[in-house]
């Protein structure tokens, strides 16, 4: 997988790895401003403002997730510059913001050129964190093809590498999402009642055993796709899911 910056922008990678943010959260420098400072870490930020060759213009986030802006306070306190949270279709500094919701409500995508700043709606590898509350996978799915109709060129996740071919992985993302929808409908089909059952059944791709925190995951997502089906009016009413 190819893994190269694209001109102008550069990144500063997080110390704070996890099953959830991958090989750590990435920071990005772009014409003096500062795409998620990251976490409160003090070496990290360091590096971020020689990144940004000791002046920083802005900061501006795509969510309030700590590990995306628990810096961004003490960045903006040294540069003597406040934190945009922008809303969809707000012009900061040299970006344009996408409203994103779904991994989180506030979560915007931030366009500059050809070049998306995805935040946690795509991430370099694996799949993204999505919980129940107000529509979250529905509206997740709608931010994807928000996404795919910018057709970037490249995608600058949260996590992981740069996406050098954006809609192919929107589209896998998607079809991901949709395929994980179904295998919950056969599940129920063929008899599946309970939440256990249910994610035995529609996770069984998933090494519950050797990474057991996926399971606690798996389950918050099986959470979003019920609340998406029932609000559908797709579930049958004797699921026994407390």
């Amino acid at each position: 997988m190819e893994d190269r910056p694209p001109e102008g922008v550069t990144r500063v990678r997080a110390d704070n790895p996890s099953p959830y943010t991958l090989d750590g959260t990435n920071t990005y420098v772009v014409e003096g401003w500062v795409v998620d400072p990251g976490p409160a870490d003090d070496a990290h930020l360091e590096r971020v403002f020689d990144a940004a060759r000791g002046r920083v213009d802005g900061i501006v986030l795509t969510h309030d997730h700590p590990d995306h802006s628990e810096g961004a306070p003490s960045l903006a306190s040294r540069a003597g510059v406040s934190v945009e949270r922008p809303r969809g279709g707000d012009e900061v500094g040299p970006f344009r913001a996408v409203a994103t919701p779904g991994h989180s409500p506030d979560h915007v995508a931030l366009a500059w050129g050809s070049v998306v700043f995805a935040g946690d709606t795509v991430l370099g590898a694996g799949s993204v964190f999505v919980a129940p509350g107000g529509g979250a996978m529905a509206a997740y799915l709608d931010s994807l093809r928000r996404l795919r109709e910018l057709d970037p060129e490249v995608i600058a996740p949260g996590h992981g590498p740069f996406v050098w071919d954006p809609r192919a992985k929107i589209d896998e993302y998607i079809e991901h999402r949709l395929d994980r929808e179904r295998r919950v409908l056969e599940a129920i089909a063929a008899g599946a009642r309970t939440r256990d059952d249910l994610l035995d059944a529609a996770w069984d791709d998933v090494p519950f055993d050797e990474v057991p925190v996926l399971r606690v995951a798996a389950g918050v997502t099986l959470d979003a796709h019920l609340e998406k089906l029932r609000d559908e009016g797709r579930l049958p009413g004797d699921l026994q899911l407390s």
